[in-house]
């Protein structure tokens, strides 16, 4: 079964708003078994609304329309759905009734411009909107299914998960798609498909889908497949990523089931220190606190998160962590020395058990011949030992900040594993 997505108005197209409720229709659509095809934005324009309606009917049994059902001049969905579907609007008491209420709540009386609001077309099922004025409206013409809603999120999200999906689940007969994503950090798209093409060339004879998903320092695999078994699916997915583990089990950090919320890198280093009952503090240079802040964006990482030293400049590194003078000025504050001293000062000044020490050029400027811009040293400081690591990021600067974190938070969550 298939559904297009067609948000309507000029706030989405000139940015002045983000579409997130295109986002959230597709990934619930998704969960429920509905394959969204398309996703459009138009302009709060009759012939563009119009063009966006038949064009997706031939694409799609299920359009879900959001956005212009306010009850200002500029709000013209309702109108242009009478005209798209050759009828005219009807007064419909139950919604009116509705909008009396909501004003009520409010201590105030309806206005003549508010009752506009329950006036919808004369061929619609009126989904009530139980959290504001504008009614919802389905369609059901011709074996399509159009379903128009309010933009507002809040009022949206919850006509979709109340009302709207138990009706599509009611009309249609639909399948299960699974989704599962295994979480990697370490290693670029380009080098991890050359690495797993073998074993994504053998996913097409289960008909599961391989998506790669990268962002700073990581990249997302996601494996799709669809069908009426559930149990079968998971299996065979399952499997696949079984036989992945092998090749790449140095970069799989985690795994995310769709729908459901995983843990970030950073959720994880906490869980694991936690568990252990170990502290961890930090000495940044290039990353400005950025690893901090990632670390303490958890609740209760009070647990294992002592506190770190900022060391941007030479002298704070010299008067805090006792850098000397003499190794900053033969070897740099970008080297290997220099973030293993890090490392080391900063566990033994805050007494913890782990240190995670990063130093680095994040440019755009500041780069030399011999350490180009990007260049990062990472160090992580246990009881025992001191590791440390040389990347190469690139040339864009919170690119490079934010790799910088995740990599040396990888690395930390290899040492506790």
């Amino acid at each position: 079964m298939q559904a297009e997505i067609i948000t309507i108005g000029d706030e989405i197209l000139i940015g002045q708003i983000v579409d997130t409720n295109s986002a959230f229709m597709a990934e619930l659509l998704s969960l429920n078994g509905v394959t969204v095809k398309q996703i459009s934005s138009v302009s709060d324009d009759r012939e563009h609304i119009l063009k966006a309606l038949k064009e997706a009917k031939e694409r799609a049994s299920i359009i879900l329309i959001t956005g212009g059902l306010g009850p200002t001049k500029d709000d013209i969905t309702k109108k242009t759905l009478c005209e798209y579907f050759s009828t005219t609007m009807r007064f419909d008491k139950v919604v009116y009734q509705d909008v009396v209420d909501v004003f009520a709540s409010y201590g105030r009386e309806v206005t003549p411009t508010n009752r506009l609001q329950a006036e919808v077309p004369a061929n619609c099922e009126v989904v009530r909107n139980f959290n504001g004025t504008a009614p919802g409206m389905w369609f059901d013409v011709d074996g399509t299914i159009y379903v128009s809603m309010p933009g507002v999120p809040y009022e949206m999200k919850a006509m979709m998960k109340n009302q709207i999906i138990p009706k599509i689940k009611q009309r249609f007969e639909l399948p299960f798609i699974y989704h599962k994503t295994i979480l990697t950090q370490g290693i670029g798209e380009s080098s991890l498909a050359d690495l797993i093409s073998d074993w994504e060339d053998s996913l097409e004879s289960e008909k599961i889908k391989l998506a790669y998903l990268p962002s700073p320092g990581m990249v997302r695999l996601r494996l799709t497949t669809i069908g009426n078994d559930e149990n079968k699916l998971r299996i065979a997915v399952e499997n696949k990523i079984e036989d992945l583990t092998k090749i790449i089990s140095e970069f799989i950090y985690g795994y995310e089931i769709f729908g459901e919320e995983s843990e970030s890198l950073e959720e994880i280093v906490g869980s694991l220190l936690r568990n252990k009952n170990k502290t961890i503090a930090t000495a940044e240079s290039c990353t400005g606190g950025y690893i901090s802040h990632l670390l303490t964006r958890i609740p209760g990482s009070s647990d294992y998160y002592v506190g770190s030293v900022i060391s941007y400049s030479y002298e704070i590194k010299e008067t805090e962590l006792g850098i000397s003078k003499a190794l900053l000025d033969t070897q740099g504050a970008v080297s290997q020395q220099v973030v293993e001293q890090m490392a080391k000062a900063i566990r033994l000044k805050y007494k913890t058990d782990y240190s995670i020490a990063a130093s680095g050029i994040a440019g755009p400027g500041g780069g030399t011949e011999d350490k180009p811009v990007g260049t990062v040293w990472i160090a992580i400081a246990t009881p025992e030992k001191v590791i440390s690591e040389k990347f190469l990021f690139g040339k864009n600067r919170e690119r490079n900040i934010e790799k910088t974190a995740n990599s040396a938070l990888n690395m930390l969550r290899k040492e506790l594993d």
